[in-house]
């Protein structure tokens, strides 16, 4: 097989194997069945552990078999397909990009073995934990829950001894979280500082203010239509829907077409279009051709929402919007376990993609550039 500039060239006399793509296709079919949509480099990891290193170089011909194979279902073959065209898997293959993959791929499986996924009361308390810091993303908060599950208050060794007085001991265990121009930030856990005393009211779960700001919902709709090409639209709909979201069929300046009720408020409808926007961007519409949101259709409706649900609850307490709490998830988890699939990793990415849109006016992705005879 020739090789191309989009295919990173293997070394030495490494030869596609027949035997070794029928491996390597059986992996992938494994964890589809099993319910997993693993990420490009998740599954290039996948397939480097069950068969070995130099199946990666089988990876996208057995993913092009796969997507071709019409005994699968639309949902596996189309992963397949955007997996395999993905540039994350050229990244992935290439090594290129791989600390920043490395932290956002091990988050979930790392996050099952800890509380937050043993039950709706762990769960319900990592999600709060999740929109409480508002001075820190979403993000930095679940990778603080998951560093110290007893974690009631955590700052930066600055903070702790400009604002509160507060030094971190000598023996302090920091924590890391990502942060902007910075690979990583070092933070303490209250319990891991001593000082002046610590005020009680800053353990407090903040009030939510309940004060709208009209902005917030204008700015979140013109953020998804110039910055993500999803069209939004205010109108008429049924007494018993809200709002629903469609792919953009034939509309080639738009991937996506969300409409809202009009007779809801403007409150109403900004929490309706979260909604709406957090399963776009949880993946679960499928991804796009420019893979600007992941691929996972085939999650099912426990879990979709479960997702979707914490995912407005964490923008909407963020925010102060009135009304909004804990009990969010309570009657899609019931009384049994989280759903195994709920990724909170993805969950507390939408929350601050969303949150952003509302507080910040974003410019317009840059279109990827497509090379001359390729389908995106």
């Amino acid at each position: 097989m020739e090789n191309t500039p989009d295919r990173p060239e293997p070394a030495g006399e490494v030869l596609l194997h027949p035997h070794r793509i029928g491996r390597v296709k059986g992996v992938v079919l494994a964890l589809l069945r099993a319910g997993f949509q693993p990420s490009p480099r998740q599954l290039l990891e996948s397939v480097e552990r069950e068969v070995e290193w130099l199946a990666r170089w089988d990876l996208r011909d057995a993913l092009g078999e796969l997507a071709e194979d019409r005994a699968l279902t639309t949902g596996c073959r189309e992963y397949c397909r955007l997996v395999g065209q993905s540039p994350d898997l050229k990244e992935a293959l290439a090594g290129s990009g791989a600390p920043e993959k490395e932290i956002v791929s091990t988050i979930d499986p790392r996050l099952r073995r800890t509380r937050a996924y043993r039950g709706r009361a762990e769960f319900e308390e990592t999600v709060t934990f999740m929109a409480r810091f508002k001075e820190y993303a979403p993000f930095n908060n679940m990778l603080v829950r998951l560093q110290s599950p007893e974690c009631r208050y955590y700052a930066t060794e600055r903070d702790w001894r400009e604002r509160f007085g507060r030094t971190p001991r000598e023996d302090a265990r920091p924590m890391l979280i990502l942060a902007p121009r910075h690979p990583v930030l070092l933070v303490y856990d209250l319990e891991e500082t001593s000082g002046r005393h610590f005020p009680k009211e800053s353990l407090e779960l903040e009030e939510l203010e309940g004060e709208w700001h009209p902005q917030w919902l204008s700015r979140l709709g013109e953020n998804a239509e110039t910055h993500d090409r999803i069209k939004v639209d205010f109108k008429a709909l049924s007494s018993t829907l809200a709002g629903h979201s469609t792919i953009a069929a034939g509309d080639r300046g738009h991937k996506m077409r969300i409409r809202i009720h009009d007779g809801l408020d403007e409150p109403g409808r900004f929490a309706v279009l979260c909604h709406e926007l957090a399963h776009v961007y949880l993946g679960h519409f499928g991804s796009d051709p420019d893979h600007w949101w992941p691929w996972r259709r085939e999650l099912d409706h426990r879990t979709v929402e479960v997702e979707t649900e914490a995912t407005v609850y964490i923008v909407s307490a963020r925010i102060g919007l009135k009304g909004t709490g804990a009990e969010y998830v309570s009657r899609h988890l019931g009384e049994g376990p989280v759903p195994e699939h709920v990724s909170l990793d993805l969950v507390a990415k939408a929350a601050s993609r969303i949150e952003r849109m509302a507080r910040e006016h974003l410019r317009p992705r840059r279109e990827p550039r497509r090379r001359a005879g390729r389908v995106a």
